[in-house]
C-alpha cells in the first residue's frame, strides 16, 4: 500500500512529528523507568497546528501501518504541550522491561524508524540522478518517480556491521575522531563495501581500525538505524593476533576493556549498547 502524501486528514490513530533527530512528545509525566506508549506520542490536533503555523516541511500518513508522519522545519520552537527527546533514546524507553534485557525492538520504534526514514529520504531525494528532473511522490509503491524518465527511487538502506571483539573477558573498545562519537568509547563500527560480504567487512573494519585480526565471527543482531539511513548489523568475534594500533584518520584511542571496568558509553537504545552489554542472548 503506497503512502498518503500531503493529506489533511490524519485517520491514522499513531502520530510521529519529528524536528532534525528528536521525536516529539506531549508533555507529560516522563520519570526515570516510565515506558513511552502511544498515548505519550502528539494528538492529531497537535498536527494541525503545525499545519496552520507553517512549520511543517512534509507530512504523509501511511494506513497501513496505521500512522502519521511530520517533519518540522529545522530550529523551529516546540509546539505548546509538547516536547522532545533524541529519536536514540525513544527507542529505549519504548520498550518493555522484557524487551530492554533482550535487545528487541519495540513495535512503536520500529514504526517511528519507518517514519523517519522516509521523510529524510522525501527531504534529500528531490532531483532525478539519471536526468535531472524533479521527483514527485508515487502513486502505486514508497518511493520518488521522476515524470520524464520514469526512473523508480526506493528508499535507500545502507547495511553497517558493528562488532564486538573479545580476548577472554577483555572487549576492544574505541573512540572515534567524529563529532557525535568522540565523547564515548564504542565497538567498531563500519560500512559494508561493494564485492565484500558482512563477514568480510567485519574482519576488515577491525584491522584497518585497529591492526587487530580476529576469528569466529558470529552474527548476533540487527536493528534499524534510520541516522540516516542504516541497517546495523552486529556481530561477535574472538582475538586472533596483533598489536592495537589505532587508525589515525578515524580512530582517537582503543583499547581492552572488562565489565568491570567500562569507559563512557553509547547510551540505552544503540546497537552498541545492547552489544556491549550482553542483551542479544549468546
Amino acid at each position: 500500500m503506497p503512502i498518503i502524501s500531503n493529506e489533511n486528514n490524519f485517520f491514522c490513530e499513531n502520530h510521529f512529528i519529528f524536528l532534525e533527530d528528536h521525536i516529539l512528545l506531549q508533555k507529560n509525566d516522563f520519570r526515570e523507568g516510565k515506558i513511552l506508549t502511544t498515548a505519550d506520542l502528539p494528538s492529531e490536533d497537535t498536527l494541525r497546528r503545525c499545519l496552520d503555523s507553517l512549520i511543517a516541511s512534509d507530512w504523509f500518513a501511511e494506513p497501513e501501518f496505521n500512522y502519521s508522519a511530520m517533519l518540522l522545519e529545522h530550529d523551529t520552537p516546540l509546539p505548546a504541550n509538547c516536547e522532545s527527546i533524541p529519536l536514540r533514546e525513544f527507542f529505549w524507553r519504548t520498550k518493555t522491561l522484557f524487551e530492554q534485557q533482550n535487545a528487541i525492538p519495540s513495535n512503536l520504534s520500529r514504526k517511528a524508524a519507518r517514519a523517519y526514514g522516509f521523510l529524510r529520504l522525501r527531504e534529500e531525494y528531490r532531483f532525478c540522478p539519471k536526468c535531472g528532473t524533479k521527483l514527485i511522490v508515487d502513486n502505486t509503491f514508497i518511493a520518488k518517480v521522476c515524470p520524464n524518465c520514469k526512473r523508480l527511487d526506493f528508499p535507500r538502506i545502507e547495511p553497517a556491521i558493528i562488532v564486538k571483539v573479545m580476548r577472554g573477558n577483555e572487549m576492544l573498545l574505541v573512540k572515534s575522531k567524529t563529532a557525535h562519537s568522540s565523547a564515548f568509547f564504542s565497538c567498531i563500527a563500519g560500512f559494508v563495501e561493494h564485492g565484500e560480504t558482512l563477514e568480510q567487512c567485519v574482519e576488515r573494519e577491525v584491522l584497518e581500525e585497529t591492526g587487530i585480526t580476529i576469528q569466529n565471527i558470529r552474527y548476533i543482531g540487527s536493528q534499524a538505524w534510520p541516522f540516516p539511513d542504516q541497517l546495523m548489523v552486529a556481530f561477535t568475534a574472538e582475538y586472533k593476533s596483533g598489536e592495537i594500533k589505532p587508525q589515525e584518520s578515524e580512530i582517537e584511542a582503543a583499547n581492552w576493556f572488562t565489565m568491570d571496568n567500562l569507559p563512557e558509553l553509547p547510551k540505552p537504545g544503540s546497537v552498541a549498547y545492547n552489544l556491549i552489554m550482553n542483551l542479544w542472548k549468546i
